[in-house]
């Protein structure tokens, strides 16, 4: 049995326009990466083994899982780690340039880094996630665990598989993606609008040509909708 083309179209569809919010952006001006803060920039010593830590930025979060002594395991798309084995390459900083064709190619990995490789610049939240979960948050130690046994390299997706379902899944779990379900929701929210300004623009099309044609007062009412249809 052939397998319906339209949800796998819609998936791809919502995982190119996630990828771009997801790139980092550079400095304006800038032809290079974005420079890490120098080590020691962020204060750990608030910081526990087994912490959710989010990086919020302008478009999405970032997150990873504490481990301890300034290290955070957390999920990144990478290209790397489908190509070569040397570990010395693929443990450097995942440019852009490595997280677009990792996406592209659907790999990735879970890499354990310092907390200013990780949190690049961003301000830090600390299990900000926890309100939402209440009675399912399981012990740091187990959380931090499940985040080391997840080490090396994985498959990756921007819709089902992603740094927010890594850990949800460590600390909670359950591997699930608000940010994902939110953008979603807004696509579908997109959709179902200009699917009701379409919806309204034929009506008024049929009413003229039922009815005859419409005083001159009225066409712009009818079209209005149909070229911001059109431009959106």
């Amino acid at each position: 049995t052939m397998k319906n083309p339209v949800p796998q179209a819609a998936s791809l569809l919502l995982e190119k326009l996630m990828l771009l919010v997801h790139i980092r952006p550079l400095p304006a001006g800038s032809g290079g990466e974005t420079p890490l803060p120098a080590p020691g920039y962020y204060d750990t010593s608030c910081f526990k083994r087994g912490d959710l830590l989010e990086v919020p930025r302008t478009l999405f979060i970032h997150f990873g899982i504490y481990l301890g002594e300034n290290r955070v395991a957390h999920l990144m798309p990478d290209i790397l780690p489908s190509i070569t084995s040397d570990r010395r390459q693929i443990q450097q900083v995942v440019t852009n340039k490595r997280l677009i064709l990792g996406v592209i190619a659907r790999t990735a990995s879970v890499r354990v880094d310092t907390v200013e490789d990780f949190a690049y610049g961003g301000s830090i939240l600390v299990n900000h996630m926890d309100r939402l979960f209440e009675d399912q948050v399981l012990g740091s130690e187990e959380a931090a665990r499940r985040a080391e046994k997840l080490v090396g390299a994985t498959a990756y997706s921007l819709l089902w598989n992603n740094c927010e379902h890594f850990v949800t899944y460590c600390r909670y779990g359950a591997p699930v993606s608000f940010q994902t379900d939110k953008f979603c929701e807004t696509v579908k929210m997109i959709i179902r609008d200009q699917r009701s300004v379409l919806a309204s623009v034929l009506v008024g099309l049929a009413s003229i040509v039922c009815l005859g044609v419409a005083p001159s007062t009225t066409l712009p009412t009818i079209f209005i909708p149909f070229f911001l249809w059109m431009a959106g």
